[in-house]
């Protein structure tokens, strides 16, 4: 664990924030973390680090079998056309690696450079489950809280029915 995760353990303790933290293998992308799925009680999430045209970035965190609608995005979440931000970019305004990806990571994000958008059954959700900044553990805790927590650090999040590819 960083310093920055347990300075982070400490916000969420803080704010009274209940959470369970779960250690596992490294995990890099959904297909991954898929067996995890079954052992960790709660929605997960996938996370998906954007950058639009203008220069303005955003993370945006859907339910994990889902696949962003990219086209669509950006008139949800108040941007222009949308492509993937740069590993640099992510290191630089959240602090993490790709792999780690997390809304958590907003708590790093002390110039508040980046945009969060939560899909809303996320927000509503009983127990959703994202990296604590590394993607070597998970947290559970629940939507509100993790709304909650986000507005306290400046980041009140975007909460909106994020649009997603229908499966063919």
């Amino acid at each position: 664990m960083t310093s920055r995760e347990t300075e982070l353990d400490a916000a969420l303790g803080a704010l009274g924030v209940p959470y369970k933290k779960h250690e596992h293998q490294a995990v890099f992308t959904v297909g991954e973390s898929e067996a995890l799925h079954h052992a960790i009680a709660g929605a997960h999430t996938k996370n998906l680090f954007l950058k639009d045209e203008a220069g303005a970035f955003f993370l945006v965190t859907i339910p994990a079998e889902a696949r962003a609608n990219l086209k669509a995005l950006p008139a949800v979440i108040g941007s222009r056309r949308l492509s993937f931000g740069k590993a640099e970019d992510m290191e630089r305004l959240l602090g993490i690696s790709p792999g780690s990806v997390t809304p958590l990571a907003a708590f790093n994000d002390e110039g508040h450079a980046v945009t969060v958008a939560l899909d809303a059954t996320l927000a509503a959700a009983e127990t959703v489950n994202v990296h604590p900044l590394r993607n070597t553990a998970t947290v559970g805790m629940s939507g509100a809280d993790l709304v909650r927590a986000l507005e306290s650090w400046g980041h009140a999040p975007i909460i909106a029915p994020i649009p997603v590819l229908e499966d063919k």
